[in-house]
């Protein structure tokens, strides 16, 4: 029979270690909580930019789908028209065969030369039709860059939300682990706590 020194020491001891482990446990359940508390201080904002570009995305497509396409002034017409046609190969094989025939007319003198060398009429039409090109081309330039600074945002917007999605998707996983690591751990420290029970029950008895 064990003497009543030796039983109080005994209690002394697993009573130390009950508290040790109650504070380590306290520590590990505390650590759960917070990682888990902290995805969703720093989600937060997130969230909240994704429920706006949610809405952003959401009325800009009811209003591509209700509303009829921007129609065209007659100058943004004529720009597109002008830069479709010089930027073609048909414009390249007529205006070449218009150049043929005014140099081979005149140089063989077929028909009266209303243009001899070295063609100053034919280098002032061409000079015409550069300055005139240029701004077509530019204006019809401009407004496909509107365009597409149009079509650059819009995907750009839909870049963060699709990179937003999948934070959240991450964080959500890494809730449900955490849950589980804070379930476990719960779940080792009732079986600890059920253990300490048993263990005191003899000494108690001693």
């Amino acid at each position: 029979m064990s003497s009543p020194g030796a039983s109080a020491g005994s209690r002394s001891t697993v009573a130390d270690t009950d508290r040790a482990g109650r504070a380590e446990r306290g520590r590990v359940e505390e650590s759960a909580r917070s990682t888990i508390d902290r995805p969703r201080q720093h989600g937060a904002d997130d969230a909240a930019l994704l429920r706006h570009l949610r809405q952003v995305r959401r009325q800009h497509r009811d209003r591509v789908g209700s509303e009829p396409q921007a129609v065209l002034t007659p100058g943004q017409r004529i720009a597109d028209f002008v830069a479709a046609t010089m930027g073609s190969w048909r414009f390249i094989i007529i205006q070449t065969t218009i150049l043929i025939f005014w140099i081979a007319l005149n140089v063989t003198a077929y028909v009266e030369r209303w243009d001899p060398y070295p063609f100053i009429l034919l280098n002032l039409a061409l000079s015409f039709q550069a300055a005139y090109a240029a701004p077509f081309i530019m204006m019809s330039q401009n407004r496909q860059q509107d365009v597409d600074r149009v079509e650059a945002a819009a995907d750009y917007q839909i870049n963060i939300k699709a990179e937003l999605e999948i934070e959240l998707l991450h964080q959500k996983l890494d809730e449900l682990r955490e849950r589980e690591v804070l379930a476990l751990t719960e779940a080792v420290k009732a079986l600890s706590d059920l253990l300490h029970a048993r263990d005191e029950d003899p000494a108690r008895k001693v």
